[in-house]
């Protein structure tokens, strides 16, 4: 299955890129603050664009992988880990995500800008996806955008959908409460979690 709808590359060509906060997300700040990635982890970050959070890893000593389809971010990308003195062991890769295969699984998954923009269908793919690119009993560092409205991209992540796609079954959920992480425009909100994959 390949990556569909928007063309993001245009986008990017245009500057239309609202959804970019100019910096890593505060969600991935905090959980680097709460020592939730262990030193020295590989982290994979899927639909990076800029890759803000690729370079923030990098430069606390992790192995980071952004992930995706826009040829003009992945070389910004590239880019500016060449100027930190962190793309020997960092990098940007360009592939469609639903055709991605790495070399080995990661110890994390970083996800905060794909599953919004994904269908029904596509999610499902997706979810399977993030399974197979993590190691067992690694974990998935999951923020579900909050919308209220029916259309989209971005689509309201529905939090009982949320449990179904990311079953029990093959993740494990955590019992405290979420993150709560407000959008830089409008009333839109994010909910992070850390789920752990099960085998």
């Amino acid at each position: 299955m390949k990556e569909e709808s928007l063309n993001w590359e245009e986008r990017y060509q245009e500057g239309d890129t609202g959804w970019d906060r100019g910096g890593p997300s505060a969600a991935l700040m905090q959980w680097l603050d709460a020592g939730a990635i262990s030193e020295g982890s590989s982290v994979l970050i899927p639909g990076c664009g800029y890759g803000h959070e690729v370079i923030e890893l990098a430069k606390r000593g992790h192995k980071a992988t952004g992930l995706d389809i826009a040829p003009s971010a992945i070389k910004a990308l590239n880019h500016s880990l060449s100027e930190t003195g962190a793309s020997a062991s960092s990098l940007g890769v360009c592939a469609d995500l639903f055709e991605y295969e790495p070399a080995q699984p990661f110890d994390v998954v970083y996800e905060q800008t794909c599953l919004c923009t994904l269908n029904a269908k596509q999610s499902q793919d997706y979810e399977k996806s993030l399974h197979r690119w993590l190691k067992e009993d690694a974990i998935l560092l999951l923020l579900l955008m909050q919308t209220g409205d029916a259309g989209g991209p971005p689509f309201h992540c529905d939090l009982k959908d949320m449990r179904q796609l990311f079953d029990p079954s093959r993740w494990s959920w955590p019992t405290k409460a979420p993150l709560l992480i407000p959008r830089p425009k409008g009333p839109r909100f994010e909910l992070g979690f850390i789920l752990q994959r099960k085998s």
